[in-house]
């Protein structure tokens, strides 16, 4: 991966927001053990005003705001960093952050934001409309082509500068989903971070948030304390929180277990060790989000370009018994392309319920007999375990079925190096990013999409026309009309198959009610302490 580090130039491989995604979304992988450390050895005791949290990722990689797909990171920013519009950890319901108040009328290509009175950095400094300006101009620029460049040039023009205290969006149509986008684009000084992009990425976070960072042990641990001179509407319930990175699960679940827990919250918790953790009197919850294992075909190759094939294939899948046996039951099936247990979703044209007899005769229908596969696969424990019951139900249709399994960056290398394949099957998690419909839609298809254009080599009129309907219903400003036309999507993707979900899985969080409360778990990586409070 190529960064910036002067604020000019190419500064994000693309690819490594499919990597990083994918790492984030599974709790046993080998690829991330590497990356993260053992247990930090600080020991402390509970209290009111100090909070010790687990997190399953390392805290070691990029920590530019901008620039990131890091777990550890990303969940960081929420507490340190803010947006002129920020939202519920689980809904995204959007309130007002560094902005005074929101917008009340979304229907016009104009939004202004005047910022909140008082508003300080985490060094003294006040928060002026230049950092917005500054900020929201490298989002923009495709030269720089940040990672969540995609996620706003899509609908947004620019941001300019009203005054010294507001600023002006300036949208390419009314977008309906603007102040749940706004949340992601956290605001930073211009006059730490010009021409030092690369003290960002390098663990310098310098905030308006309810905590600042004092303290980074990469590999070990990150230290937030209480900003003093903080305003906004959540100010920091503790005096100083301790998050430990620890990516093993076993050491995770150790440490909100016993008399005398090391942690009062931890996530990134497998299903299979809920029942021992409720049991010693930890309270434990599973969110449903956008985590999923998917499926993705190469249609240039012979002949998963014709979509009976693709339907065939997931029609052959037994989704139900997937999630008893990889997913330990705390999963759903991927009956359409936005998890259906998610109000965002709806129900799709294609179902893809178990039904061999289908699938044989979608395989008769394509002329295809005597289909030879290699499934690509990575290899954490979650999709090994999956993938056993895809090469089940492939064989039992008379698809003989080879598993070629790998870790996640030795397989995104063969495919950025454009490597043949027939088909993937791997993790990811865009909620990470939103969840508004059309974000978790564009991550998968989308004209800049790698897994779309480069991975899956799809093109041509099918394509194009999933992409025109795409487009249209980000741009319906009717919320009626809007759920239709994402309805129609949704049918699309599903009859297309191109890439699609096979089922989706819940994220757990453990937290011991006696010491802390106010949080909640959610269906994409870290957690929000924004809300807790000392029980």
């Amino acid at each position: 991966m190529s960064r910036s580090t002067t604020g000019t130039g190419p500064s994000f491989d693309r690819r490594a927001l499919l990597r990083y995604t994918g790492l984030a979304a599974v709790a046993f992988s080998p690829a991330l053990a590497a990356c993260g450390g053992p247990p930090s050895t600080i020991r402390v005791g509970n209290s009111a005003d100090l909070i010790t949290a687990v997190i399953g990722y390392g805290n070691n990689q990029s920590w530019d705001p901008l620039q990131t797909a890091s777990a550890f990171s990303m969940a960081g920013f929420l507490h340190s960093y803010e947006s002129l519009v920020e939202g519920d950890p689980v809904s995204r319901e959007p309130y007002a952050g560094l902005a005074k108040a929101l917008p009340a009328d979304l229907r016009g290509t104009r939004l202004r934001f005047e910022l909140r009175p008082g508003a300080k950095w985490h060094d003294g400094q006040p928060v002026l409309a230049d950092d917005v300006v500054f900020t929201y101009a490298r989002v923009l620029d495709p030269q720089e082509n940040v990672l969540i460049h995609s996620f706003f040039s899509q609908w947004l023009t620019q941001v300019r500068k009203v005054d010294e205290r507001a600023v002006e969006f300036v949208l390419k149509f009314p977008f309906s989903y603007a102040l749940q986008r706004i949340q992601m684009c956290k605001i930073v000084p211009k006059h730490v971070f010009e021409n030092n992009w690369g003290a960002a990425a390098a663990g310098t976070v310098v905030g308006s948030g309810p905590y600042r960072v004092s303290e980074q042990a990469p590999l070990s641990h990150t230290v937030f304390e209480r900003f003093e001179d903080y305003n906004g509407p959540r100010p920091a319930a503790y005096r100083k929180m301790i998050w430990k990175s620890v990516v093993d699960s076993a050491p995770r679940v150790a440490a909100v277990s016993g008399a005398r827990p090391d942690a009062q919250i931890v996530e990134n918790i497998p299903p299979a060790n809920a029942d021992q953790l409720r049991a010693a009197g930890r309270t434990v919850e599973f969110a449903d989000g956008g985590n999923n294992l998917y499926l993705m075909f190469n249609t240039a190759h012979a002949p998963f370009g014709d979509r009976r094939v693709r339907q065939a294939l997931h029609y052959a899948i037994d989704k139900e018994k997937m999630i008893e046996i990889g997913l330990r039951g705390a999963g759903s099936p991927g009956t359409s392309f936005i998890n259906p247990e998610l109000p965002q979703s709806q129900p799709a044209a294609e179902d893809f319920r178990h039904d061999p007899a289908k699938a044989k005769k979608l395989l008769a229908e394509a002329g295809v007999t005597n289909l030879r596969m290699s499934l690509s696969t990575t290899n954490t424990s979650l999709v090994l375990d999956c993938v056993k019951v895809i090469k089940e139900g492939w064989d039992a249709i008379g698809v003989q079925t080879t598993l070629d399994s790998q870790d996640t960056k030795a397989l995104f290398s063969k495919l950025d190096n454009g490597t043949d394949f027939q088909a993937v099957a791997t993790t990811a998690n865009a909620m990470q990013f939103g969840n508004d419909p059309d974000l978790l839609i564009r991550y998968y298809y989308d004209a800049q999409s790698l897994m779309m254009t480069e991975y899956a080599r799809w093109t041509g009129a099918d394509a194009q026309a999933l992409l025109t309907l795409q487009d249209r219903a980000a741009a319906e400003t009717d919320d009626t009309k809007r759920s239709a036309r994402y309805r129609q999507l949704l049918d699309l993707i599903s009859r297309e198959a191109v890439i699609y979900p096979l089922v989706f899985t819940r994220m757990g969080t453990a937290w011991d009610p006696r010491e802390i409360s106010g949080v909640r778990a959610q269906g994409y990586p870290g957690i929000n302490l924004n809300q807790a409070e000392p029980a």
